[in-house]
């Protein structure tokens, strides 16, 4: 007779295209969403936190991979039948909660956001399913002013978290420069808005690629097509080359300064009433950071800048950060965009039927941290661990935890060891495993004496590794203190360079 087969252990690994986040990750991530609340809030922003679950009706149908199930997002039929999802970003429940809340909050209502967002996209390198964003967002102001203000809060956080000026960029273009550009090629009618949609989707998708395709890559995808290296066709969007020269001029319109580019566009949109209205808006924008003291080294005007959403209406900012980096090959590379945002002033619409103008951005953090390491800004040095006290003896539990009750009531991070306390040696590489600075050890000996031993984990490391025996004998890295000096004697430690 067969046995009964045991019950298959599940696989202890996280799903395709998620990762886990240990120790100085998760505390680098929570101090830069912290420096760029400080910026927000001084912008006066106000917090909100929103569901990480919405209706699919509610979330809409934005994300571009259609490809996928649920069209990108991670959803399921509830019991009452009704189709919920996870956020795919934190614009659509902010979207939903100005109409919810209409009634009761200011207007404009200013906002920031910080959370994990779910994408139920292909996984790739350095390309998760979970990651974070960090939001900032007007609702109720139609001024280009709230979109000016945008991008100078943009540039102050990313100061702030560490990328100094220089190595970053915000290129600030207009959507509806873009339609006048469309219109004068061919490509949009103001009278049918949805005639020659897809042939646009295409173009945008190739403007939007310019950087990796270059113009010739790009020609190609608004003419017939392009084959890449793979050998594999992309249809293009069939634009004449009267009408891609036009798309072309126009992502080549980007001159020194801003009142040329200007100057340029406006040449570009002709007649286009709604180009036009993009071009003095886009003026205006530069005026306004202009006289704030935010240059074109910050906040410049870039033709370039489309942004991948289809809700956007007005002007469309993006973040590049310009250093180079060294990719898995050792090649070097542009980091490329790490924030981007946008006017979209129907997307509250959806659900009130009135227009209310809206305007934001949204910094990706893994990527910006990302950066940082890849700087060497961060990351460099091991975050240190809690001071471990030891246990010598099982009968004087209480007297340890006392120890470490002191230690953490002076600010201290602390813990006692929960192990297996026989061998204490398996204490001492336990401490060194949590990187830890100090170890708190007393003993039967030294408890009826009143005192303790303070072992100086890291001068303890740096003298077995370099010293002398004369520094050795020197500069001791165990010392016997009063039980009362316990404290001061830590913080003498934690606070040498």
């Amino acid at each position: 007779m067969a046995q009964d087969k045991s019950p298959r252990r599940p696989r202890a690994e996280t799903p395709k295209g998620f990762r886990d986040y240990f120790g100085a990750e998760v505390t680098e991530r929570a101090a830069m969403l912290a420096q760029i609340a400080e910026v927000y809030h001084r912008y006066g922003f106000d917090p909100l936190e929103t569901s990480a679950v919405e209706t699919v009706e509610a979330l809409g149908k934005f994300l571009p991979d259609v490809d996928r199930p649920n069209e990108g997002v991670f959803a399921w039929q509830d019991e009452d039948q009704d189709w919920l999802a996870l956020r795919y970003d934190l614009t659509a429940p902010l979207a939903r909660v100005a109409a919810q809340y209409r009634n009761d909050l200011p207007s404009p209502y200013r906002r920031y956001a910080m959370g994990p967002v779910w994408r139920n996209e292909k996984p790739g390198p350095g390309r998760f399913r979970q990651f974070y964003q960090c939001d900032a967002d007007t609702v109720g102001s139609a001024s280009v002013a709230a979109d000016a203000e945008i991008c100078a809060m943009l540039s102050d956080a990313l100061e702030t978290v560490g990328i100094p000026r220089g190595d970053y960029l915000v290129k600030v273009n207009n959507r509806k420069v873009l339609n006048g550009v469309m219109e004068v090629a061919g490509v949009l009618d103001p009278a049918d808005p949805d005639k020659f949609a897809h042939e646009r989707g295409i173009v945008l998708r190739a403007i939007d690629k310019i950087d990796r395709l270059g113009p010739d890559g790009v020609r190609a995808l608004l003419g017939a097509g392009r084959k890449d290296e793979s050998g594999d066709f992309t249809k293009g969007a069939g634009l004449s080359e009267a009408q891609a020269e036009v798309v072309m001029g126009f992502m080549a319109a980007r001159r020194a300064d801003a009142a040329s580019t200007v100057a340029r566009l406006r040449e570009l949109v002709g007649t286009s009433a709604i180009g036009a209205e993009g071009v003095q808006e886009l003026e205006t924008i530069a005026a306004l950071l202009t006289a704030q003291g935010y240059g074109p080294d910050r906040i410049d005007l870039d033709p370039g800048v489309v942004r991948g959403l289809g809700y956007y209406t007005g002007p469309v900012f993006e973040a590049e950060l310009t250093f180079e980096i060294l990719d898995e090959k050792g090649r070097k590379r542009s980091f490329g965009s790490v924030a981007g945002g946008g006017r979209y002033d129907d997307l509250v619409k959806r659900f009130t039927g009135q227009a209310v103008p809206a305007t934001g951005v949204s910094i990706g953090v893994d990527r910006l941290l990302a950066a940082l390491r890849a700087k060497g800004r961060i990351g460099q040095e091991a975050t240190p661990g809690p001071v471990v006290v030891t246990v010598m003896d099982r009968d004087r539990m209480a007297d340890y935890m006392a120890i470490v009750s002191d230690l953490r009531a002076a600010g201290i991070r602390a813990e006692m060891y929960l192990g297996n306390p026989k061998n204490f040696g398996n204490q001492l590489k336990y401490a060194d495993k949590r990187q830890s600075p100090v170890a708190i050890i007393q003993g039967a000996d030294e408890a009826a004496r009143g005192v303790v031993q303070v072992k100086d984990l890291i001068l303890g490391a740096k003298i077995a590794a370099a010293a002398s025996v004369e520094e050795w004998k020197a500069q001791p890295a165990q010392t016997e203190v009063p039980r009362a000096d316990l404290v001061a004697a830590v913080r003498r430690i934690l606070g040498r360079p």
